[in-house]
């Protein structure tokens, strides 16, 4: 008996063993970058809700408010499409009050805000670092010649997490 097809029997079982792990690998990190993506979105909605009822209050101007009060619903009711866009422009405004000290008070409402800003923060962060990840995996040239991803769609960043928020 030769030791060549115990050899060869092996191989085949590391090199399957090792695709198994990959995929489990690749696998996983797509399930972080859906649950990455709700964490994003939860905070997102946070922060417009908040931003609506900062620009409902009487604590800004009429004009910041009714410009707000717009940035904020369409960043609600925007489909996934246009939400990029709309979550840049409500966070050009919250940016421009912050940097005119407006929601600079001491108020509630603003320190919410602020918090939800942070959490935002946060949020893209673990986002963007799942996408990175995720992508640099499915890079990996066994992965493209064995189709270890199967149909799952490949994760994209979008514009509004390069900005500040």
């Amino acid at each position: 008996m030769s030791i060549l097809p115990v050899a060869i029997l092996v191989l085949m079982l590391l090199v399957v063993w090792y695709l198994s792990f990959t995929a489990t690998r690749l696998d996983r990190l797509h399930h972080r970058v859906d649950t990455s993506w709700a964490n994003l979105d939860a905070a997102l909605r946070t922060r417009s809700a908040l931003a609506l009822e900062v620009a409902r209050s009487n604590l800004i101007d009429p004009a910041t408010s009714l410009l707000l009060l717009a940035a904020a619903h369409v960043a609600v009711i925007a489909n996934q499409a246009e939400r990029s866009e709309a979550e840049e422009e409500l966070s050009r405004l919250l940016l421009s009050l912050l940097e005119e000290d407006a929601l600079s008070s001491e108020d509630e409402i603003f320190q919410e805000l602020s918090l939800a800003r942070e959490r935002l923060r946060i949020a893209i962060a673990l986002h963007l670092e799942a996408v990175v990840r995720t992508q640099t995996q499915r890079a990996r040239p066994i992965v493209k010649v064995f189709r270890l991803a199967g149909r799952a769609p490949l994760p994209v960043r979008y514009p509004f997490e390069e900005i500040q928020v």
